[in-house]
């Protein structure tokens, strides 16, 4: 199974999400990330978390859409709300879409302790859905039945 994190910035939540992904799915999804603006550049605080939890950070980079017109992911996952409002790529028409809204912690201004439970607490949303994708067995899904397990996944917590 292929997905597709997208945030308009691809610098922070997309990020985390990819990384999450092919960390816990150990091979069973292939997990990518990409903006419809990206900034160029992953935000640092995405790379010292994950590092901390010991998820790999090679080859994370903040990159467009249009970088991936020849890869057709099964599931499109949105993670901010302004990412959820644009209209995607025509070639991701087939893809089944879902929006997952995660809060954006590189947005805070605050302590470090405040920003590492920001962080953290992203990190663990992400996790907790990605840990629900794969007891459901979304990867095993097509079609309508992958749109409705996805719509669930979201809806059920």
């Amino acid at each position: 199974m292929k997905i597709l994190y997208i945030c308009t910035h691809n610098r922070c939540r997309s990020i985390l999400s990819e990384a999450v992904t092919n960390h816990l799915s150990q091979g069973r999804i292939d997990a990518r990330s990409a903006g419809s603006q990206p900034s160029g550049e992953v935000h640092p605080l995405s790379l010292k978390y994950l590092a901390e939890r010991g998820i790999s950070t090679e080859g994370l980079k903040s990159q467009s859409w249009d970088d991936f017109e020849s890869w057709t992911p099964d599931l499109v996952v949105t993670v901010c709300d302004s990412a959820a409002g644009e209209a995607c790529p025509i070639w991701l028409g087939e893809s089944t879409k879902v929006h997952w809204g995660l809060e954006d912690p590189s947005k805070l201004e605050g302590s470090e302790e405040e920003l590492a439970r920001a962080f953290h607490q992203t990190i663990d949303a992400i996790q907790a859905r990605v840990e629900k994708m794969l007891e459901l067995e979304l990867d095993k899904k097509h079609g309508s039945d992958l749109r409705d397990a996805a719509q669930a996944l979201v809806q059920g917590e």
